[in-house]
Order: structure tokens, then sequence, then C-alpha cells
């Protein structure tokens, strides 16, 4: 009998794991989840890092930040050092993914300092430098869907870096990121790179729209309001995936597969559920379909796996339905713009705020070692 994440996979499914610590991968737990939870990726991001970096119980950084510190490394630099080796080792272990997949998946994804979200220049300069210093083809390098990360995307994948463009909140900059994508491909061609050596992913973020979409909703109070609750996250994910059909459908984009180039394919972040009256698998479950991934927390990954109900499809025969939830919602009064605005703002800020936080504590770690 198959098992709910057995079931994800053959209904086109690639799940990847949000999380990543050096614990993970020297215990052995990444290579299990491989094998026993069948997770073919790992997203990271200045948080998650924080985390692993940060956390008292975990002496498996002490010795490199020992070395760093008699080096004279900067908390900038030990940063860097911790989490690309991090990183490094991570895509080894998904090295055999990546090769039975025909090097669609077996992916793990490194960010672009949070700090330069508005910084164009910026972002494609560390983008070049991560891709460099870890060197491995199976790196997809994590760039915000901020205005000022639309021209590095495209600036990125021109260069032939793999990319994978985090915090999209609106289907309006969705389609932002597809062209962007789709121009760097054009670039690529342009400087004569193998298109079907870059690959990328659309990380469409799913249940922090529900959680600021619902607060408006109970703020009206209406019947008609409440009734929209929990509504909105997977409305707007689904319509994510028809959008994603529409274009890849065009003929920019297929004269870019014809020439080798692999569609962008669509992935579901943000897929812990925030409120506990709601299933705590309803972001997988309910946003099943052929060729996107969906990231979890480890946390939603084992209820998947324990009591997941994988019925198949469950975004293609739902347009008409979702497009009926943004309209009622437009109609109760809730400003969507302004949500998705909000939502990308405080996305870019809390990945600051972590990320200085992390520098602090190495920096405090680095002196003491010294």
């Amino acid at each position: 009998m198959s098992t709910p994440t057995e079931n994800l996979a053959q209904a086109g499914v690639s799940i990847w794991l949000d999380d990543l610590s050096r614990t993970r991968i020297s215990t052995g737990n990444l290579q299990q989840l491989i094998e026993s939870r069948n997770v073919v990726g790992v997203t990271t991001n200045p948080t998650i890092f924080a985390t692993a970096l940060m956390d008292q119980n975990d002496t498996s950084y002490d010795a490199q930040t020992h070395e760093l510190a008699v080096a004279g490394a900067s908390a900038e630099d030990a940063v860097f050092a911790a989490t690309t080796q991090d990183v490094a080792a991570a895509l080894d272990i998904f090295r055999p993914v990546w090769e039975k997949t025909n090097h669609v998946d077996g992916r793990v994804s490194i960010e672009v300092s949070p700090d330069l979200a508005h910084d164009t220049e910026g972002t494609v300069a560390q983008a070049k430098q991560l891709w460099e210093k870890i060197d491995r083809p199976n790196l997809l390098v994590k760039i915000p869907a901020t205005k000022a990360g639309l021209p590095a995307i495209t600036e990125a994948i021109a260069a032939g870096i793999s990319v994978n463009v985090t915090l999209i909140f609106s289907l309006e900059r969705y389609n932002d990121v597809i062209d962007a994508y789709l121009a760097g491909l054009e670039g690529a061609k342009e400087a004569g790179i193998d298109l079907s050596t870059i690959h990328s992913v659309a990380s469409f973020f799913v249940s922090r729209v529900d959680t600021e979409t619902d607060k408006r909703l109970v703020e009206i109070g209406t019947d008609e309001a409440l009734a929209l609750k929990s509504k909105a996250g997977l409305a707007n994910a689904r319509l994510a995936y028809e959008l994603f059909e529409k274009k890849f459908a065009e003929k920019r984009a297929q004269d870019l597969v014809a020439a080798g180039a692999n569609l962008q394919r669509p992935l579901w972040a943000s897929t812990g559920v925030k409120d506990p009256n709601l299933p705590d698998t309803l972001y997988v479950t309910q946003l099943v379909a052929p060729g996107v991934v969906n990231t979890m927390p480890e946390k939603t990954l084992d209820a998947t796996f324990d009591h997941g109900e994988v019925t198949g499809d469950t975004i293609t025969s739902t347009y008409a339905e979702s497009h009926e939830v943004f309209a009622g919602l437009k109609a109760v009064g809730v400003d969507f713009d302004d949500v998705t605005q909000v939502l990308e703002d405080e996305g870019v800020a809390k990945f600051i705020d972590s990320w200085h936080g992390l520098l602090t504590q190495v920096a405090e770690g680095l002196e003491a070692a010294r």
C-alpha cells in the first residue's frame, strides 16, 4: 500500500524539505527523509540558518567557528562559510536524486542576503558569488521577487545560474517573475549557454496569504466576509497555476522550450498551517497538480506522511471557484493588492531581522573563540 508521500510523488508533486542544519546532514537524517518520506530537495532561508547556527544545543559548528575566529574572519564571512558548506554537503547527498530525475529535482536552495532585497546589482553579484563558491550543478540561488529582484533574476538566469524566485504573493508579480525568467533564458540563448542546464522554480507563498486576509475579513465581520475565511491562500495559489499553464503555452515560452529550456515550476511555500482550526495538511493535499513543488517544514511533512489524503489533481478543476473567491473578497472590501504588498514587505523585514540576529550571534561566537 502506497504512503501519502508516495501518492503525492505519483501525482506529480516534488516534495522538498523546508529546513537544513549541519546536524540533519551529519546524523543521516536528511538521507533518511529521502528514503522514507520521498523528499527530493531542500529549501533554506535566512531564518532557517539563523535557527540552526544559533541553536545552543548544537555543537556541530563549533570547530569551524574556532577556525574562522583564529583566521580573523568577520561575522559575514563566517556565516557565508558555514551556510555554503552546509548547502554543498546537502547538494552532494541529493546528487543521486538529481541524476535519477534527469536533473529536475535533487535541488537545494540558498538565498542571497536579505539586505540586498532592494539592490539589483548587489543581488546579481552575490548570486554569482554563491554559484561559483558552491559549484554544484543542482544548486538553486534564491532571489526575492521584489521589484529590484526582477532584473536580478533575469541577469542571473542569463548568466546560466539556476534560480529559486522567492517571496511571491500576487498574481501580478508572478506574471512579472515568469517574464523575468523568459528574458533571462533569451539572454542565455544569445550568449550560447545550453538552456537545458538552467532550472528555476517560482516560490508562491500560501499560508501567510490566509493569515493576513483572514485578519481583515474578521475586522469586516459580516457573514459574507466570514464565509471567505481560509479561502484566499488556496485560491491565490491555484490561480497561479492557471497563470503558469497560460504563460508557458504562449509562443515566447514554447520557442524557448523547443530550444531546450525548462519550465519554471511553481513551488508552494509557507505550507505549514498557521490556523489550528484548519487541517494540518491543507496546503499540501489541496494543491496537487503535475509539475509542482511543495516545500514543507518537517512537521507538515510528517503530518502528510501520517494522514494526508491525496486524491489526485486538486487544482485544475478549481479555477472558476478560485476566481469567485477573489470576486467575493473585492465585494466585501478586501484590498488584495494591499494584502500582498504588506506580505512582501513583512517577508523581507522578517528575513532581515533573522539575518541581523544571526550576524550578531556569530560575531559574539567569533569573539569568544578568539
